[in-house]
């Protein structure tokens, strides 16, 4: 490897580059400014300019049309974050979202019929789940889906307001089918959530009977995206319209599913389509990247204030609040870009294994859940950093950032609310993913968790083999140099995790059986921090395997010393807990704030060099603030 870029870029490298090659030559249409209805036109225009490159097909089977490239595919939908990010919404609605609930929870027959057409865009879909009165919890939702034999045809309907299907994208403008989730009620008994396949448009765009349609209208933004509320007054759909590769009801009504109980079947339904969740993290990540890359560019040239003793203005990025403000942010998106690329990985890996172990298949559900909340919540923090480091300037919709943090800050709530999805991963590590919990109770869960191990439930990444090595090489030095030793930076992360998953244990243990709920409540800031402690350990060790796999010295080094800032900037941010817990004295943890401060000097004059890297294509960054 000889560029930073081609670390980056990593095993999809030819995806990446063939992307920014395509877009090279066109002009990046202005999205900001736009009526909402231009804004959606020009976005619909551009799906179909999409689909006519052949790039949707990439995750899709081969034998109908496909490529049979899933990390590929994320890959290239990660791109088009560099972008108007409501191309990418509605790219992921159509092709991700309601292409992959076909694929995934569908068979042969749905296949056959569906998945060329929706491949090459000739049938627009949208993905209904949400309702109005039951957005994380879809175990719940009250869309009923009620099958009648002697039609041997399914009735969907919407029993009340809070039952409406609602923010569904493609929904009030574009789609003609959607996937609705709905409670499958056959002979009397409901199976619990399964996905329908229901016409919602003619070819005429005109609403089918029984189906209402509205416009969700002008959001903060995305409003290239057309986002609608369904309802569904008594809607009779074929028997074949149910998507059944894990439920299925014979034409006298019986059901029958490959899995028996209810509760591991709709986990085992939601966890075939993490996709969504990757893709949402690594087109966060590439907005990030894109702010980042303008407000270091800005940084690296705008002046402010006469040095002293000079007639010389000082370029804003040498003050080392203007680099506080930017490079920890830096380096911890290089840290998710590694976290993204080993996720990303371990799905294609997993998705192309015919019968994947159960536990491997619960980690990755994990480690989706938590970088993408990770990822999104640091575009949003970051985006925001970026926008203050190019003052009013940055405030202006022609520099891009505006729109980038408008249309980022929804990232946090969809494909799974980021507080919820934070709680899934610390009940993964609770219970090490015993698949069974999914049907206990609030108290069961909590008296089942107290019994297990810590030492048990922490697995270990990808990188476990280069962290062994690096720790067992380790002379374990506490002196002030210490804090860039790796092997300290990874204790550090290791030893917090321990103790707050060991501690929440404890916390649980108080649970009776009248109790349980309250005290599972009552430690849910518990709960949401051994969550984020797991995320930033194996966040920190993807990092440290990327740079074992770097073979050019220079670049090698480089990201050493990012990765020390990744590290210690963490650390900083947590010194409370440090201190409280006794494992710093005041004194080192003065020597973290010393630490991150001559890191961030050090790194400044490659800042540069860091955000080329991401190789965000130039038509991204027409921004006139950072214009030669």
């Amino acid at each position: 490897m000889n560029s930073l870029t081609d670390v980056l870029d990593g095993r999809w490298a030819g995806i990446r580059r063939d992307v920014r090659a395509q877009v090279a030559g066109t002009a990046q249409p202005d999205a900001y400014g736009l009526g909402r209805e231009e804004h959606r036109a020009q976005v619909l225009g551009q799906l179909h300019e999409l689909a006519a490159t052949g790039r949707p097909h990439l995750g899709f089977p081969v034998e109908y049309g496909g490529k049979g490239d899933i990390g590929g595919t994320i890959v290239a939908f990660e791109m088009l974050g560099f972008g108007d990010l409501s191309l990418m919404v509605k790219a992921g609605v159509q092709w991700g979202l309601f292409g992959g609930a076909v694929e995934l929870l569908g068979t042969r027959e749905h296949h056959e019929k569906y998945l060329r057409s929706i491949m090459d865009l000739e049938l627009p879909g949208c993905f209904a789940m949400t309702e109005y009165g039951h957005g994380s919890d879809v175990q719940n939702l009250r869309t009923t889906a009620t099958y009648d034999p002697a039609a041997e045809e399914f009735v969907i309907h919407t029993p009340d307001a809070s039952a409406r299907k609602e923010y569904i994208g493609n929904a009030a403008r574009d789609g003609r089918m959607a996937a609705v989730f709905a409670q499958l009620v056959t002979g009397g008994e409901s199976r619990g959530v399964h996905a329908f396949l229901v016409p919602i448009r003619d070819d005429a765009g005109v609403a089918m009977p029984g189906v209402t349609i509205e416009d969700c209208g002008h959001k903060a933004g995305l409003n290239g995206v057309d986002n609608g509320r369904l309802t569904f007054d008594e809607v009779r759909v074929p028997r074949t319209a149910l998507l059944n590769r894990y439920g299925d009801v014979a034409p006298d009504g019986t059901y029958d599913s490959p899995i028996s109980s209810d509760g591991k079947r709709f986990f085992t339904m939601l966890g075939t389509l993490v996709r969504g969740r990757v893709s949402v993290a690594g087109s966060a990540g590439s907005a990030t990247k894109r702010a980042l890359t303008i407000a270091v560019r800005y940084g690296d040239r705008r002046t402010q204030f006469e040095r002293p003793g000079t007639d010389d203005e000082v370029v804003v990025l040498d003050y080392l609040g203007h680099q506080r403000k930017l490079l920890p942010a830096l380096a911890t998106t290089y840290a998710l870009h590694f976290a993204q690329e080993e996720l990303v990985a371990a799905l294609d890996e997993l998705q192309h294994t015919a019968e994947p172990a159960e536990r491997s298949r619960r980690e990755l559900e994990s480690h989706a859940a938590g970088v993408k909340a990770v990822a999104t919540w640091h575009a949003t923090s970051t985006i925001q950093a970026a926008r203050e480091a190019c003052g009013g300037a940055g405030y202006l919709a022609e520099n891009i950032l505006p729109q980038l943090k408008a249309d980022t800050d929804v990232f946090t709530t969809f494909e799974g609310d980021n507080t919820v999805l934070l709680q899934l991963v610390a009940k993964g590590l609770l219970t090490s993913y015993k698949q069974e919990v999914q049907d206990l109770s609030p108290l069961e869960t909590a008296r089942f968790v107290a019994e297990q191990v810590v030492d048990t439930v922490i697995e270990r990444t990808s990188a476990r083999k280069v962290i062994e090595r690096i720790m067992d090489a380790s002379p374990r030095r506490d002196d002030e140099d210490s804090l860039f030793d790796r092997a300290w930076q990874i204790a550090a992360f290791e030893d917090r995790e321990e103790h707050v998953l060991d501690s929440l244990v404890k916390r649980l243990r108080k649970a009776g059986r009248d109790n349980g709920f309250e005290v599972f409540n009552s430690a849910q800031d518990h709960v949401l921090r051994a969550g984020r402690v797991h995320v930033d350990r194996i966040v920190l060790e993807a990092f440290v395997g990327a740079i074992d796999r770097c073979t050019d010295p220079d670049k090698k080094a480089l990201l050493e010393r990012v990765c020390d800032l990744y590290a210690l900037a963490n650390i900083e941010a947590d010194r409370a807990w440090f201190l409280e817990h006794g494992r710093f004295t005041a004194q080192r943890a003065k020597a973290v704030v010393a630490a991150v401060n001559e890191l961030c000097g050090e790194l400044r004059p490659r800042a540069r060099e860091l955000v080329d890297a991401f190789a965000v294509p130039e038509r991204f960054l027409a921004a006139p603030i950072i214009a030669d």
